[in-house]
């Protein structure tokens, strides 16, 4: 029997997330055969995770046209365009869904472990772009498999990589031996099991950003009921002016409330600023945790950590491929100054595809979150707009493809309570999308003040 030609071959999408889903859509629409691998066990499985948090962004900035058009005949309704849906919401009401649409083209628990040009390791040059993908996947019972790819895209976003505690970018010492008292999400203190472990007790946040000030928040709530409550919230840099956010007359009226709590939050004695501390190391005080900074300040015990510095592509399954990727952001090359968050928030990223998404290797491309690398100023409709642009060029539309059909607010303000589930504080705000990410996700967890929403 022959083998498949490169055109008879699927496009692997990795990752049944927003993006991953919407590639697949967009797939289906040019008449081209996607095949979506997701590890976990249903369609978004990581949004899953903060399924209590309400996004910052409307229902109508997080549904992607393509998939609005294969989801029509099955009846779904489109949710009220001006709500702001959680990360429950989305998953139940969206992903799920447009994922059963898709049917067989969907294969859960299948975690990809590796990507390659068949036959050729990343050093062989000889015919390259003439081969297929192969991608290598190990299923929920273990088995291994290869399956042959013309093109892959890689929605795994980052959820999975959180940043680490210490301040040089890797663990601290002792982090690791410390994992049963340290977690790397905001907590959902509506659960009664994590109400109890926080309850009473003192918790070190480490982080700036909208995450940090999501837990200080809801902590401080849980100090008004349980005494003895208390944080330590320690920064890496000193407590400015922006350091909150911009309060009542933030652009991002969502990113204002919510550095407004935190603000208060200090104020009220339930949060300790440190300022200027850079871990490195995690020691053990009897059944607490005493944390070391470079300068040899020793804090006080805790009882819990939880670390909010950011997330970052896991890049290991594409060891054999050419990527071609900032050294900083580990963005693709021609997207990093696009996105730099030292430069850009989510409303001034301008609109991308295929040409600042590929690579030296042809055919293969990180969109969504990955995409952004280490940068936290993704937009759930700027991912749509990349694998528009994507699934045109594989299709052979170079002129859709190089072709820009989405235009962002200018003003980047972000609508929506970004709040755990409290739909009465999303009512009121200004009105316009901005990042389709929960407040976990938003400029924080450890990025610049400047940089996403």
């Amino acid at each position: 029997m022959n083998a498949p030609t490169n055109d008879q071959l699927p496009v692997v999408v990795i990752g049944a997330g927003p993006v991953g889903l919407a590639a697949a859509a967009h797939l289906v629409e040019r008449g081209l055969e996607p095949l979506v691998l997701e590890a976990g066990p249903s369609a978004g499985t990581a949004v899953r995770d903060w399924a209590h948090v309400r996004l910052f962004s409307a229902w109508a900035e997080v549904t992607d046209p393509a998939a609005e058009k294969l989801l029509a005949p099955t009846g779904w309704t489109h949710p009220d365009g001006a709500a702001y849906p959680t990360g429950g919401d989305w998953a139940e009401r969206y992903l799920q869904p447009l994922a059963d649409v898709l049917g067989h083209k969907v294969r859960y628990g299948a975690t990809v472990t590796g990507v390659a040009r068949a036959g050729r390791d990343r050093i062989v040059d000889a015919d390259r772009d003439e081969q297929p993908f192969t991608v290598h996947l190990r299923s929920a019972d273990g088995r291994e498999e290869r399956i042959g790819a013309r093109a892959v895209i890689d929605a795994s976003g980052t959820w999975g990589a959180p940043g680490p505690m210490g301040a040089d970018g890797l663990p601290a010492l002792g982090e690791k031996s410390a994992s049963e008292r340290v977690t790397y999400r905001v907590p959902d203190l509506r659960d009664p099991a994590a109400r109890a472990r926080y309850a009473g007790r003192r918790t070190a946040v480490v982080g700036s950003g909208a995450s940090a000030f999501t837990a200080l928040a809801q902590l401080a709530e849980l100090a008004q009921e349980r005494p003895g409550t208390h944080t330590t919230w320690i920064l890496r840099r000193g407590i400015g002016a922006n350091t909150f956010g911009g309060g009542e007359a933030d652009r991002l009226p969502a990113r204002g409330a919510l550095g407004l709590r935190a603000k208060a939050a200090v104020e009220a004695g339930h949060a300790s600023a440190v300022t200027g501390f850079r871990t490195q190391a995690v020691e053990r005080d009897g059944d607490r945790l005493v944390l070391v900074a470079e300068d040899g300040r020793r804090l006080d015990p805790v009882d819990e950590v939880v670390v909010l510095t950011g997330f970052r592509p896991d890049l290991s399954f594409l060891s054999e491929v050419r990527l071609g990727l900032d050294e900083r952001l580990q963005a693709p090359t021609a997207l990093a100054p696009l996105i730099d968050p030292n430069v850009h928030s989510c409303g001034t990223v301008h609109p991308h595809g295929v040409n600042e998404l590929s690579h030296p290797e042809k055919g293969i491309y990180l969109v969504g979150m990955k995409s952004y690398g280490r940068a936290p100023t993704f937009l759930a409709m700027t991912g749509y707009e990349q694998v528009r642009s994507i699934t045109a060029a594989i299709a052979g539309d170079r002129e859709a493809a190089e072709r820009v059909e989405l235009t962002l607010p200018e003003t980047g303000v972000c609508g929506g309570a970004g709040l755990y589930d409290d739909p009465d504080a999303a009512q009121g705000t200004e009105g316009g999308g901005c990042c389709a990410a929960p407040a976990t996700l938003q400029i924080g967890v450890g990025a610049p003040p400047a940089g996403g929403c």
